[in-house]
């Protein structure tokens, strides 16, 4: 052979596209780019997968398992990821283009955070890079991961998390995926030591099973128990879960609103307040946040039951619609009203029970929303707080004297919770009225806190980190 034959260049091959992780890189591109949260975006993804890629070796079960876990986990652990690239990266990770950056990402965590074999996940994720950034940064992105691969998660960790001793909370933060301010608000509100901080970290990083809500008078919960995968709840009398994921829409009473999905903790807050004891009346019942309508639903469908009736408010038109959607065949009487509940369209005093799921930082849905840890920032929390008073003043002055407001959150953040109800309770000339002892009317459920009012917690009842305060009017 001639030297002249033997130094003529390969010839190009295109890269093999692989749809699971082309459709994982979107879903990424979509939430760094607009915003998007993955639990609103990966569902239509999936399902053009799934038309685009029909019939036997089509995109089948398998593949959107795949898909699912690679980018919630790669959301879930950002910030650990990105201390390990940060290390195997001669240049500060701000000045990696982001499309990039999301390929190492999606590299990382099929190295670190799956049973992918190493080999597997470098060709993998290298290739998805010839595809989507151009053959150039693919060879960066190999020697990248190469890299990576040297150690496992735990060697990772042993190398660019501080010791526990030294600094406990950037810690924890490496190691368990959390911003370190996250992880400090977290650790106010569930006090305790490393043991229970730690269940609470590892808990937000499991991904929640599927939660339905059975709503009365229009589905039960022994029609959803008739599903394969269908178990009951573990707290309330409306719960199923789905113990393999499934895909709830495909369910007749999901598919016609007689049900719902609706996390069990959610459920809660809705059955405290329908429960909570008030003297008088017992017939006009204000959900002030209904958005996106779950609560709303169950609370129409248990004032039916007792001849109430419910206003369902929310101040965006487009979740009004989604609330209408949620509340269409309830058994009783409700109206569903586009209004603003820090400026009431109700008079003072026209309701018997009110609840105001406020909008929060939603530190209590990590296992649904990952990406939310790392989008929040420590200085969302004064204007939340602003917006959250002015709900429960409200909330306060829509309930006559002798009923009942529930303060909800879906944030455990002291800020927006003890702190928000003593601020309202203690300002001069405010709406008087008293806390409730909350435990009591969730008989059975366990760990609710020191009172009066509840905190859930995924590590200790499988929810969503709710709050909920009950507060009668007094005068």
């Amino acid at each position: 052979m001639s030297s002249r034959q033997s130094r003529q260049p390969r010839p190009y091959r295109r890269p093999r596209r692989d749809p699971v992780r082309i459709l994982a890189f979107d879903a990424l591109r979509a939430v760094a780019e607009r915003g998007a949260y993955a639990n609103l975006v990966l569902p239509p993804l999936l399902a053009r997968a799934k038309e685009e890629a029909p019939g036997d070796g089509g995109f089948d079960a398998r593949d959107a398992a795949l898909a699912t876990e690679l980018v919630y986990g790669t959301l879930r652990r950002q910030g650990t990821y990105d201390a390990v690239l940060a290390a195997c990266v001669d240049r500060p990770l701000r000045d990696v283009d982001p499309p990039v950056l999301d390929v190492l990402s999606l590299g990382a965590h099929q190295l670190l955070g799956t049973r992918i074999p190493s080999h597997a996940a470098v060709s993998a994720t290298v290739e998805l890079a010839r595809c989507v950034v151009g053959d150039g940064r693919a060879k960066f992105v190999n020697a990248v991961l190469r890299r990576v691969a040297a150690h496992d998660l735990d060697a990772w960790l042993d190398r660019v998390a501080p010791p526990y001793d030294d600094d406990p909370e950037a810690h924890l933060a490496l190691v368990h995926a959390h911003p370190r301010w996250v992880v400090s608000a977290l650790w106010d509100a569930l006090g305790g030591g490393r043991e229970e901080i730690e269940a609470l970290l590892a808990a937000d990083n499991e991904r929640p099973l599927v939660t339905l809500a059975a709503r009365p008078g229009r589905s039960t919960v022994d029609e959803l128990l008739k599903e394969p995968s269908a178990e009951p709840g573990s707290w309330s009398p409306y719960a199923v879960r789905l113990a393999d994921g499934g895909e709830p829409g495909a369910l007749p009473a999901v598919h016609e609103g007689r049900a719902g999905v609706q996390d069990e903790g959610s459920q809660l807050v809705a059955l405290a307040l329908a429960n909570a004891p008030l003297t008088g009346p017992d017939t006009r019942w204000l959900d002030g946040c209904a958005g996106p309508g779950g609560k709303a639903a169950l609370l129409a469908a248990l004032a039916a039951e007792r001849g109430a009736a419910l206003v369902a408010a929310e101040r965006q038109p487009h979740r009004a619609r989604l609330v209408a959607r949620a509340l269409a065949g309830n058994p009783g009487p409700y109206q569903v009203v586009t209004a603003d509940s820090t400026r009431p369209a109700w008079r003072p005093g026209s309701f018997d029970r009110v609840l105001v799921d406020v909008p929060c930082t939603g530190l209590g849905a990590l296992r649904r929303r990952p990406e939310s840890r790392w989008r929040r920032r420590p200085e969302d929390i004064d204007g939340l707080v602003a917006v959250q008073r002015r709900l429960l003043r409200e909330a306060l002055a829509a309930v006559r004297p002798g009923g009942v407001v529930g303060y909800a959150t879906c944030s455990p953040h002291l800020a927006e919770t003890r702190f928000v109800v003593s601020d309202v309770l203690d300002e001069p000339g405010g709406t008087a009225a008293e806390r409730i002892d909350a435990r009591p009317v969730l008989p059975g459920v366990p760990g609710l806190g020191e009172g009066p009012d509840i905190q859930l917690w995924p590590h200790r009842h499988g929810t969503d980190a709710m709050h909920l305060t009950l507060l009668r009017r007094t005068a």
